[in-house]
């Protein structure tokens, strides 16, 4: 009986568990929008981004940080933070984040990545760059067993990262041949990738829903492309950095 497979989907950040992080690679998928915005700042030449969990914790690491051109951005609850820029991808990159130390704060995603600080290989991915992303875990980890955590949303399951966590699943899949050692987990979320056009269940989750009504459609649209930004981008200590 196989009881840790090789590939496996948690489907809320609430379900990593801090006593499993050693020898397992970690994907954390926030696809409205924290790791879609992440991967996208650091793609058009952020320095670096550094999660926070709030906008305090964000405004503490800014003055650690006073000598770096900062750029602070995030949410709570869906509204953009007062003072911060906008955390979605197309709108973040309005602020000009070329050559800038990123603070970014969220509601899930960000939150995900600092759950896992003990962690020593952590990735963070979006349908944006999930091919390249992929390809460099594959190879810099042939051995190593894969957990992709979807954020999820105030402790609820969320659509659309599903659907990213899929799309992963079935990249690694496709390269590792029928005998590869998904949980079951991992095959339902690659069943649900395979269902619908990205951006169609993007927009039919309750978060796209959200969004597509405060206007955001064209952030949602941006965000289901399936791999056009060439970055792979790992934590190294409290940043996230391109490879």
């Amino acid at each position: 009986m196989i009881i840790d497979p090789a590939v496996h989907v948690l489907t809320r950040r609430e379900e990593i568990d801090p006593t499993r992080l050693a020898e397992r690679v970690f994907i954390v998928l926030d696809i409205l929008f924290a790791t879609s915005t992440i991967v996208t700042a650091l793609a058009h030449g952020a320095k670096a981004v550094i999660p926070a969990i709030n906008a305090q914790a964000a405004r503490t690491i800014a003055s650690h940080h006073a000598d770096d051109d900062l750029l602070l951005a995030g949410e709570h609850l869906a509204d953009t933070i007062t003072g911060f820029a906008p955390p979605t991808p197309l709108a973040l990159l309005e602020h000009a984040v070329e050559d800038r130390l990123v603070i970014y704060s969220t509601t899930n995603g960000t939150v995900a990545l600092e759950a896992l600080a003990g962690a020593q290989h952590v990735y963070a991915a979006a349908l944006l760059n999930g091919a390249q992303t992929i390809t460099h875990v594959l190879r810099a980890h042939p051995n190593s067993r894969i957990v992709l955590v979807c954020s999820g949303s105030m402790g609820f399951f969320n659509l659309e990262d599903w659907i990213g966590a899929g799309y992963l699943v079935d990249l690694i899949a496709n390269a590792r041949g029928a005998g590869v050692d998904l949980s079951d987990a991992a095959r339902a979320a690659r069943s649900c990738y395979r269902a619908a056009a990205p951006l169609d269940g993007l927009m039919e989750g309750r978060v796209g829903r959200l969004f597509s009504n405060r206007g955001l459609t064209r952030e949602i649209d941006y965000a289901s492309q399936l791999s056009v930004l060439d970055a792979v981008v790992r934590r190294e200590g409290e940043r996230l950095v391109r490879l």
